[in-house]
């Protein structure tokens, strides 16, 4: 994230960006599509796993809760800095470049891949992330965005999937109706033209 939020303004990082897109210019790569549904495949490994009966950490349920929260604290990361920072895409089409969406979806589902399987099955937990990263680098090669907002938008998934673990036992609370006198509540919150995101606990 930090190298993302850096190449913003950095010269040097700057001009890693308009560099790496001239050799992809040069080279004229076939702008295949296949990033739009290669950010998912992490996550439908994940439940075609579950169908399979190969067990992960969590059953069906708690996983669903968990990766929905992932989704949610990813978009109130991602959308409300598409509109603030305003970064032009390397195309031209429009100002909501900075950070990559598809790359965060991505890289959440990868990771989430990752904690579900990496204590029974290592390798089988990192194979999500070879879909991460072909989806990172073909919204280079399609023209879609920087480097850095690609490098941006994978921290920015591989967070938010984290904190929605560090959540799950409180989310998990909420849902199972357990311990009625606590209640926590996760929502989007808009305010002076920007959107966030808010937690409320009551205990």
């Amino acid at each position: 994230i930090a190298y993302g939020v850096a190449g913003l303004k950095n010269y040097e990082l700057r001009e890693l960006d308009r560099s790496t897109r001239h050799e992809i210019w040069e080279h004229q790569p076939d702008h295949i599509r296949l990033d739009n549904y290669t950010q998912y495949a992490p996550v439908l490994m994940v439940y075609g796993l579950n169908a399979a009966r190969v067990r992960g950490r969590h059953n069906i349920k708690d996983r669903t809760i968990i990766y929905a929260t992932s989704q949610l604290i990813s978009s109130a990361f991602v959308v409300p800095l598409k509109h603030i920072i305003k970064e032009e895409r390397p195309d031209g089409s429009d100002k909501l470049s900075f950070p990559s969406g598809h790359t965060a979806t991505a890289f959440s589902s990868a990771q989430f891949m990752f904690r579900e399987y990496k204590d029974n099955n290592f390798w089988l937990s990192i194979s999500g992330y070879s879909f991460a990263l072909f989806t990172g680098v073909y919204r280079t090669l399609n023209d879609k965005h920087w480097v850095s907002d690609v490098v941006a938008g994978a921290g920015f998934g591989i967070l938010s999937t984290e904190l929605a673990y560090c959540l799950y036992p409180r989310m998990n609370t909420l849902f199972t109706g357990k311990n009625k006198k606590a209640t926590t509540m996760i929502m989007p919150v808009y305010q002076n033209k920007s959107f966030g995101i808010g937690l409320v606990e009551n205990f």
